[in-house]
C-alpha cells in the first residue's frame, strides 16, 4: 500500500493469530500512532511506515515481535528517547533500522546495542549465492529506500545480508557508544545531523564489513582514529562539519577520499586538504626512501670527511710543490727558497 494518498489513522484491529509478514505503508499521509495491536502479528518481518505524518514516541513494544528484521520510521513526527532503562529492546533478528528525519532525542547508552545479534555476527557466505528476503516461490518481494553512500537508493529486493543503522537528522546527543564497534556485520552507519559531542570511538575500526560511514554535522572532536584505516570495504566516508583536529590518517581507503569527506574541520590537516601538516604529516613513500638513505649521515661522519679532505689536500700540495721546485732548477737554474 506504499506510494498512495491514504490519510487518517491506522486501524487498530489486528487480531490474534495474525499471519502478516510485511506491512509497507511508505509514502502516504497517515496520522496518529502505530497501532499496538500489531504485536499480535508474531510473524511480522518488515514494518515500513516511513514518510507519513505519524506523531508518537518510540514504540518499545516492537521488541515483542521476534521475527522483525526491517524497521523503517523515517520522516515522520516521532519524538522522545529510543532508550528506556526498564525495557529490554533487543530485536535479535533486526537487520535494518531507519529512524532518520524525526525528532528523536536523548543519549545512546552502550547497553542499547548489546542484543542486536543479527548485526553483531559476521558469518562466512558466498557472495555468488546471496539470497533475498522471502523464498523464490513468493509472488512479491520486499523493497526498501535507504540512504547508502550519501545517495538515496531504492533496494528493489533486500539482500539477507544487508544491514544498516540510520539515526540521522534527529536530536541525539552525548557520546557515540563504544559498543557500536561490536556490530561487526554492519554495512551502513549514518549518525549525521545530530548533536553528538564525543570522540570517534576507535572501536569503529572493528566494523570489518562497513561500506558507508557518515558522522557529519555533529560536534565530534579529537583526532580521527588510525584504526579506521583497517576498514578495507569502506567506500564512503563523511566526517565533515565537526570539530576534528590533527592529521588525517594515511593508508588504506583513506587514500581514496576527497576533501569533501573532511571539510568544515578547521583543525584537520593532510594532503586531502589545502592545509598541510608540516613536520607532523606522515611522509610519502618517496620521502620515506630519501629519509632512509640519509639516516646514517650524522655529525661524526661530516667531521671525518673534512679531516680526510684536509690530509689529502696537504699531501697533494707538498707533492706538487716538490716537483715544481726540481723542474725549475733543472730547466732554468732557479732555486726557490721557501
Amino acid at each position: 500500500m506504499k506510494n498512495n494518498h491514504f490519510q487518517g489513522n491506522l486501524s487498530a484491529t489486528f487480531k490474534n493469530g495474525c499471519r502478516l509478514m510485511t506491512l509497507d505503508l511508505n509514502h502516504n499521509q497517515i496520522h496518529g500512532k502505530i497501532p499496538r495491536s500489531l504485536v499480535k502479528c508474531k510473524m511480522l518481518e518488515v514494518l515500513n511506515v516511513g514518510n507519513n505524518k505519524l506523531n508518537d514516541t518510540f514504540p518499545f513494544w516492537l521488541e515483542s515481535l521476534p521475527e522483525l528484521r526491517i524497521l523503517v520510521l523515517r520522516a515522520n513526527r516521532f519524538h522522545g528517547p529510543i532508550w528506556d532503562l526498564h525495557v529490554n529492546f533487543g530485536l535479535s533478528k533486526l537487520h535494518v533500522i531507519d529512524l532518520s528525519h524525526n525528532n528523536f532525542s536523548g543519549q545512546l547508552p552502550s547497553e542499547f546495542f548489546q542484543n542486536w545479534s543479527a548485526i553483531s555476527r559476521v558469518t562466512g557466505y558466498d557472495k555468488s549465492q546471496l539470497g533475498y528476503m522471502r523464498d523464490a516461490s513468493s509472488y512479491y518481494t520486499d523493497s526498501l529506500t535507504i540512504v547508502n553512500k550519501g545517495i538515496e537508493l531504492e533496494l528493489v529486493k533486500i539482500f539477507t545480508i544487508f544491514t544498516a543503522i540510520d539515526l540521522s537528522n534527529n536530536r541525539f546527543y552525548g557520546e557515540i557508544p563504544e559498543s557500536m564497534g561490536n556490530l561487526k556485520a554492519l554495512i551502513v552507519l549514518n549518525l549525521s545531523s545530530n548533536n553528538f559531542m564525543s570522540l570517534i570511538p576507535s572501536s569503529l575500526g572493528n566494523l570489518v564489513e562497513l561500506e558507508s560511514l557518515d558522522l557529519s554535522r555533529n560536534s565530534i572532536f579529537g583526532e580521527i582514529p588510525q584504526q579506521l584505516t583497517s576498514l578495507t570495504f569502506l567506500e564512503y566516508l563523511n566526517l565533515s562539519q565537526n570539530q576534528l583536529f590533527g592529521p588525517i590518517p594515511q593508508g588504506g581507503q583513506f587514500l581514496t577520499f576527497q576533501s569533501s569527506s573532511f571539510e568544515g574541520n578547521i583543525g584537520l590537516c593532510g594532503f586531502q586538504l589545502s592545509k598541510k601538516c608540516g613536520n607532523n604529516e606522515i611522509p610519502t613513500s618517496e620521502m620515506r626512501n630519501e629519509s632512509s638513505l640519509g639516516k646514517g649521515f650524522g655529525w661524526k661522519v661530516v667531521v671525518i670527511g673534512y679531516a680526510c679532505g684536509l690530509v689529502i689536500g696537504l699531501v697533494t700540495g707538498h707533492f706538487v710543490t716538490s716537483r715544481r721546485t726540481h723542474w725549475l732548477v733543472r730547466n732554468f737554474g732557479v732555486n726557490l727558497h721557501m
